[in-house]
Formats: C-alpha cells, structure tokens, sequence
C-alpha cells in the first residue's frame, strides 16, 4: 500500500469512530434528560398527593391505640 492509501484508511477510521462516540454521547445524553424529567415528575406528583380524610385519621389511631393495649396486655402476663 502506498503512503496515501494509509493516511485514508487511518482518517476514515478516525472519523468513522468520532461518529460513533457522538452517536453513543447524543443517546446516552438524550437517556438522562429523560431520566432526570421522569424523578421530576415523580417528585411532582409525590408533593400533590391528596389529604388524608379525618375519619381515616381516627381509624388509624384507633388502630394505634388497639395495639398499644394488646400490647401492654402482653406486657402484664394477661391472656387476650
């Protein structure tokens, strides 16, 4: 081969993998962006979760409550 045929082969080489890392570099660029947007919108939603109702408020502790005193029963020896 002559001097020229490899200058060729070596700059199409060169270019050919410039090509390919900027393929791989705009994909993986584009794969965060589209990583960062879908935690944003998690986090979005997770702050405008609706309010807990009173009554399940009142449910939950009485549940609470429930169990404290099994508890504490257990505690004292005393078969429920």
């Amino acid at each position: 081969m002559t001097l020229l045929q490899d200058q060729l082969i070596t700059l199409s080489t060169a270019l050919t993998s410039l090509a390919a890392l900027s393929i791989v570099a705009v994909a993986t660029l584009r794969g965060w962006r589209g990583w960062l947007d879908l935690k944003r919108a998690e986090l979005d939603q997770g702050a405008s979760e609706p309010a807990r109702l009173p009554a399940a408020d009142r449910i939950e502790m009485a549940d609470l409550r429930e169990r404290i005193r099994k508890l504490e029963a257990i505690a004292e020896g005393v078969d429920l």
